[in-house]
C-alpha cells in the first residue's frame, strides 16, 4: 500500500503550521494508495469532523485536538483515528486493518491512537479523556 506524498505534506502542515483541524484519508483500492478525502479548516469543530466520516465506509483520520489541562495550560494532541464501522464491507475492513501500521509510520507526530467502529467510540468525551 502506497501513501500519496500529498498525505505526508498536508499532515506536516497540520502538525507544524496548524493549517488544518483534521484530515480524512481514504484508500483508493484500484490504485492501492492512501489519498486525502477531506481537509478540515482550523475553525471547524469536532462535530464537523465526525460528520465527515462516512457511515458505512472505513477511513483513517488525524485530528488536532486543543484542550486545557487541570493546571490551566493550553495544549494540543494529534489523534490518529482508524474508523472501521461494523456496517462496512469485510474486504474494506481487512484492507484498512492490514495497512494501518504502514500508514501510521508515514505520519510522524501522532500522539494518541483511537480505533472506532461506531460514532460513540470516538465521542468528544473519549477524545478528552485520552488527551488528559
Amino acid at each position: 500500500m502506497n501513501v500519496d506524498d500529498e498525505c505526508k505534506l498536508k499532515f506536516l502542515e497540520l502538525k507544524g503550521k496548524r493549517t488544518y483541524r483534521f484530515i480524512v484519508f481514504k484508500i483508493d483500492e484500484k490504485a492501492q494508495q492512501v489519498e486525502i478525502e477531506k481537509l478540515g479548516n482550523p475553525e471547524e469543530t469536532y462535530d464537523d469532523f465526525t460528520n465527515s466520516m462516512p457511515e458505512n465506509e472505513c477511513r483513517y483520520a488525524v485530528y488536532d485536538f486543543d484542550f486545557t489541562t487541570e493546571d490551566n495550560c493550553q495544549k494540543s494532541k494529534i489523534f490518529f483515528i482508524a474508523w472501521s464501522p461494523d456496517t462496512s464491507r469485510v474486504r474494506s475492513k481487512m484492507l484498512y486493518a492490514s495497512s494501518k501500521d504502514r500508514f501510521k509510520r508515514e505520519m510522524d507526530g501522532i500522539q494518541v491512537e483511537l480505533q472506532a467502529t461506531d460514532p460513540s467510540e470516538m465521542s468528544l468525551d473519549i477524545i478528552k479523556d485520552r488527551a488528559l
